[in-house]
């Protein structure tokens, strides 16, 4: 393979995970924090406060689940379906936020919540829409072989597998159950 044709993998360790082709979700991972920090070293560049302090808190947010998991067997890196978990529950609280300061009249601060949320959506993956959400249902329903309510959480952990950052999971599981209700 010619490493000058794929700009990520041009140093020696990014080769080498590649030449041993481990975990493919590790690449992934690798892809995601660099694309991270490209966007942190662009917004310190450009001068973008706004920007900067969001990615700087996407950051910390990352480096505080690693330091949870240090006391735990799966120590190490956090993997990009962490990530990308990470950064949905991200947009949520901002969503909470923007609409509890929107209900109190304090619209220049949940214009800085939306515009967070802007930030942290460039790293996220396209949202699927309704139909493409209850088509993925339906298939987990059939790929899992679930009758009734009580295998509600084998379609649910289905679809984390498959489908992170990409759907609203609370809004999901209701579908869910009454699809088997």
């Amino acid at each position: 393979m010619s490493w000058e044709k794929v700009p990520w993998l041009r140093s020696p360790a990014d080769q080498s995970i590649v030449a041993n082709w481990g975990n493919c979700r590790e690449i992934h991972a690798m892809m995601l924090r660099d694309r991270l920090q490209t966007a942190l070293k662009e917004a310190m560049k450009a001068k973008e406060a706004d920007r900067l302090s969001t990615l700087r808190l996407i950051n910390a947010a990352i480096k505080d689940r690693e330091i949870a998991l240090r006391g735990e067997a799966a120590a190490g890196e956090v993997g990009e379906p962490e990530i990308l978990q990470i950064m949905g529950k991200m947009v949520k609280q901002r969503q909470e936020s923007a609409k509890a300061y929107e209900e109190g009249g304090r619209l220049e601060l949940a214009e800085k919540e939306l515009a967070e949320i802007g930030v942290i959506q460039e790293f996220l993956p396209r949202q699927l829409s309704a139909d493409e959400v209850a088509a993925a249902v339906e298939a987990a329903v059939a790929e899992t072989a679930a009758t009734s309510i009580r295998d509600v959480g084998k379609v649910m952990a289905a679809l984390k597998a498959r489908y992170t950052g990409q759907m609203d999971f609370g809004a999901v599981g209701a579908l869910v159950k009454a699809r088997l209700g």
